[in-house]
C-alpha cells in the first residue's frame, strides 16, 4: 500500500493541464461564471479611472482648512456642486469649496474631501469643523490598479468577484479553458439504477450520480456510461469504447481483490500503466490510478478506479480525483485539498493502521475552527450520514484516538 502523500504526488505528476493554445474557447462575460481563465487579463483602464471622492462632503484645498476645529471653523465659499457621473465644471481656488458626492471626480484645485459630518452649511458658505490630513477621502487614480499591469492571472477560477472585476475592466469576451470531459461508469451485477424496482440483494447505484455532481461542480462535463456487469469482456469493450470520448475516466467498483474485480487487468490489456493500486487510507484502500500512452488513445490519458462502497468512492474523489481535475482544468497551482487545523468536539477513533478519514461538519466560532463528527456509524457503506458533510477529520497512521478539545487536521471540502 502506498502512503497517501506518495500516491498524491504520483497522480499529480502524471496529470498535465489542458493546453491553452488548443484547449481554450472564447465566452461572453455572462457565460463565464465557473470557468477558468486560459490567458492572463490586463486592462487599459486605471482603477480608479480618475481621482474621485470616497465620501459625500466638500472638496477643498487642504492648506485652506488644516487649522480647522469646532471652536475655530474655517469658512469657505461654496462655488458649485460636483455630482457623480459627470466631469466637474469648476476650478477651485483658495478660500473656495465645492459640494461633492461619493464617486464624483475631484475638481481641479482641490486635494482633499471633508466629510459632510465635519461641516456646517451657512448659506452660500460652508464651515469646516475638522480636517484630519491632506488627501483624506480622495481615491487617487490608479491606486487600485495601473493600466497594463496583470489584472487576473491565467488559472483563475471565475466567480462573483472575478465577474465584477472583468465587467469593470470592460472585458466582455473571455478566453477560458474548455471544460474537461469526464467519463463515469459503475461495475457490478448487483447494481440497479434509481428508476428500477429494487429486488432482494440489489443495490441502487448512487456513485455515478454523486461523481457526476462532483465533476460538474468543478466545471467538468460528466458523461455517464451506465452500469457495466461483472464480465471481463463487456467491461473491456465498454472502457475501450469510452476512452476516446473523454479526458479522464472514473469507474467505481471492480478494483479490489474479489473474484469479479477485473479493472486492473483490463487496463493492462488496453496498454495502460498502473501507477497506484492500493493506498494506505481508510476508507478507500483499493484505488487504481493509471495512464494511457498518447499513441494508443486520442482521448483519455488518465483513469481512476474508485472503490465501490459509496463513502470510499466519495472520500477518494475528494482526496485524489478532485485535485487531479483541478490541475487538468487549468486551475492555478493550488490543486491539493484544503487542509486546516481544528479542535474536535467529539472523541475520534481509528485502528491506526491506515490514515483514517472521519466525516462531519466544520464550525467557526470566536474560539476558532471546530470539527463536529457526524452521528451514526462511520462505515464505508453508510452513505446516509454523509449529508451535510463539510470536512473530514484525519487521523494519521499510528494514531488511534484524538480526545475532545484536542487539535485535528481536517480536509475541508471545496464548495
Amino acid at each position: 500500500m502506498l502512503p497517501i502523500t506518495e500516491a498524491e504526488t504520483l497522480i499529480l505528476q502524471n496529470i498535465q493541464p489542458l493546453n491553452p493554445n488548443i484547449d481554450s474557447q472564447l465566452v461572453n462575460l455572462t457565460e463565464a461564471r465557473g470557468r477558468v481563465l486560459a490567458t492572463p487579463i490586463t486592462s487599459a483602464l486605471d482603477f480608479p479611472h480618475w481621482d474621485n471622492s470616497a465620501m459625500d462632503g466638500y472638496a477643498v484645498r487642504y492648506l485652506d482648512v488644516r487649522e480647522s476645529s469646532a471652536d475655530r471653523p474655517t469658512l469657505l465659499e461654496v462655488i458649485g456642486e460636483v455630482p457623480a457621473g459627470a466631469p466637474p465644471q469648476l476650478i477651485l481656488k483658495s478660500g473656495q469649496a465645492a459640494r461633492i458626492f461619493t464617486g464624483a471626480i475631484i475638481p481641479e484645485g482641490a486635494d482633499t474631501v471633508i466629510m459632510q459630518e465635519n461641516t456646517e452649511r451657512r448659506g452660500d458658505n460652508v464651515a469646516i469643523l475638522a480636517a484630519s490630513q491632506s488627501g483624506e477621502f480622495v481615491r487617487k487614480r490608479g491606486s487600485f490598479y495601473r493600466a497594463g499591469n496583470p489584472l487576473l492571472p491565467a488559472g483563475t477560477p471565475i466567480n462573483m468577484a472575478e465577474i465584477a472585476i472583468l465587467a469593470a475592466a470592460q472585458c466582455t469576451d473571455i478566453e477560458v479553458y474548455r471544460r474537461p470531459r469526464v467519463g463515469i461508469f459503475a461495475t457490478g451485477n448487483e447494481l440497479v439504477s434509481p428508476e428500477q424496482p429494487l429486488k432482494p440483494g440489489q443495490i441502487v447505484d448512487s456513485n455515478q450520480y454523486a461523481l457526476a455532481a462532483g465533476v460538474a461542480q468543478l466545471g467538468g462535463i460528466p458523461h455517464c456510461f451506465g452500469i457495466i456487469p461483472d464480465d471481463p469482456e463487456s467491461t473491456e469493450k465498454a472502457i475501450a469504447a469510452a476512452l476516446p470520448m473523454v479526458d479522464i475516466m472514473i469507474s467505481s467498483g471492480g478494483v479490489s481483490v474479489g473474484d469479479y474485480d477485473y479493472i486492473d487487468r483490463i487496463l493492462r490489456n488496453l496498454g495502460a500503466t498502473l501507477h497506484v493500486t492500493k493506498i494506505a487510507i481508510k476508507p478507500g484502500k483499493p484505488l487504481t490510478f493509471a495512464t494511457f500512452p498518447k499513441t494508443l488513445n486520442s482521448g483519455c490519458l488518465h483513469y481512476f478506479g474508485l472503490p465501490g462502497n459509496p463513502v470510499s468512492a466519495l472520500v477518494c474523489f475528494y482526496r485524489f480525483v478532485q485535485p487531479a481535475l483541478r490541475k487538468l482544468a487549468g486551475y492555478a497551482p493550488q490543486w491539493k485539498p484544503k487542509m486546516m487545523l481544528a479542535r474536535t468536539c467529539c472523541l475520534l477513533r481509528s485502528q491506526g493502521k491506515r490514515e483514517t478519514y472521519l466525516w462531519g461538519q466544520l464550525n467557526y466560532s470566536p474560539q476558532g475552527t471546530e470539527f463536529d463528527l457526524a452521528p451514526g456509524l462511520h462505515n464505508s457503506a453508510n452513505l446516509i450520514n454523509l449529508a451535510g458533510t463539510t470536512g473530514f477529520a484525519i487521523l494519521p497512521v499510528g494514531t488511534t484516538q484524538i480526545n475532545p478539545g484536542e487539535g485535528v487536521r481536517v480536509m475541508s471540502i471545496y464548495s
